[in-house]
């Protein structure tokens, strides 16, 4: 069964770069240009991986995923915390993502950090 990645930037140039390179790594993707209702977007969607922008209308991507990882059934999924922000990391703790990656970056590092997301969770659901 192929992995989904869901994609939230408000950047549709983006959204369309990212979708490309996944894709082309076998990835299922979706993606959305806002976080309206994002635990229903999330629980219908049923990604393996959220990767998350910072600045994404309607809540903004900090309080987007910290709804995601405040919800019983969809904490378990990693969400990677993007954006062109100097401070990510420190956005990306204060959002409690699991990982961040600074924009811009190249194509082998967002399939790395998608892969090692999916590495990671998979490995948390075998221990329990």
């Amino acid at each position: 069964m192929r992995k989904r990645v869901a994609i939230f930037d408000d950047d549709p140039d983006i959204l369309e770069v990212c979708a490309i390179i996944l894709k082309s790594k076998g990835f299922d993707i979706i993606t959305q240009t806002n976080c309206i209702d994002i635990l229903q977007k999330v629980k219908t969607f049923q990604p393996d991986v959220i990767l998350m922008d910072n600045w994404i209308p309607d809540i903004g991507g900090i309080k987007a995923t910290q709804l995601i990882k405040a919800d019983k059934e969809t904490k378990h999924i990693p969400v990677i915390f993007f954006s062109a922000n100097n401070n990510i990391e420190n956005l990306a703790r204060e959002a409690t993502a699991d990982h961040f990656l600074q924009k811009p970056f190249d194509i082998s590092t967002l399939h790395e950090m998608v892969s090692n997301a999916l590495q990671e969770s998979t490995a948390l659901v075998e221990q329990k």
